[in-house]
């Protein structure tokens, strides 16, 4: 009666609360249980098969990652493949070169005599240079040094030979090259000989140099190629490196090559 009594306005909030005034059964639920059920729950708790969304959300994020996850793996492998490829490449068309495929017999600062043969089953990495070169040859060797402590410094790594080989052999005898080793790093070799023993050793490894005019103290410049040469443990070259390229780029290409190393001599 108190509803009646508002008269017609009254009417849409009768419908509203009728489900509530007069419920019936659904199944063996009422319909004021039901609307109770989803006012808990709320829709976005359901499914389409009344299973709750949080296990089905989280399963197709967790399907999705794993997916991701498969096709990121699938693309690192097969660029590490493909790096691979571009090394052995690299690598057979400087052997096809011909660089470092005589052998040498030098003399280090020891007063040893050395050839390639001595250097089989190491990794090593050889500048040609000479002990009066007022800036570039001191900044290539300490480049070289400085590869070397990097690659010292992982573990797992074989040891790298560091070796200088002068091209200047009427000024850097056994002596001069003992002496100027030493401030770089203790295991560097200095190779040294007669002038058709150096000869020899460079053409070997397409090392171009020439000594420059003589001044009044009778002191000159040699001119010559710059590069750092990496020879394998089986005594063959694999690769080389000019100026432009840092400490850093050149220990992880000699990384890459000691990974994909397999000897043709075993």
């Amino acid at each position: 009666m108190l509803l009646l009594a508002r008269g017609p306005k009254a009417w849409p909030r009768f419908s509203l609360l009728k489900p509530l005034i007069f419920p019936w059964t659904l199944g063996n639920k009422t319909v004021c249980e039901r609307v109770q059920h989803l006012s808990v729950q709320g829709p976005a708790e359901t499914g389409k098969q009344g299973l709750p969304r949080g296990p089905r959300l989280r399963t197709r994020l967790l399907i999705t990652a794993l997916f991701g996850a498969g096709l990121g793996g699938a693309w690192l492998a097969a660029r590490a493949d493909k790096e691979r490829q571009r090394q052995r490449r690299r690598t057979e068309a400087l052997r096809q070169a011909a660089v470092g495929q005589g052998d040498f017999s030098l003399l280090d600062h020891h007063g040893q005599t050395r050839c390639k043969a001595d250097f089989r089953g190491q990794w090593v990495l050889m500048y040609f240079g000479f002990t009066h070169c007022p800036d570039i040859c001191p900044d290539e060797l300490e480049k070289l040094v400085q590869v070397v402590q990097q690659l010292e410094a992982q573990p797992g790594l074989h040891p790298v030979q560091p070796v200088f080989v002068t091209v200047d052999p009427a000024r850097d005898d056994v002596a001069a090259m003992a002496r100027y080793v030493r401030d770089f790093h203790p295991r560097l070799l200095g190779l040294t000989g007669s002038a058709e023993q150096v000869a020899q050793a460079s053409r070997s490894y397409r090392v171009y140099y020439s000594a420059g005019p003589k001044d009044e103290d009778q002191d000159y410049i040699v001119d010559h190629s710059i590069a750092i040469y990496l020879l394998n443990p089986d005594g063959l070259f694999t690769d080389y490196y000019g100026r432009g390229r840092s400490a850093e780029q050149i220990a992880d290409s000699v990384r890459q090559h000691m990974a994909a190393f397999q000897s043709i001599l075993t």
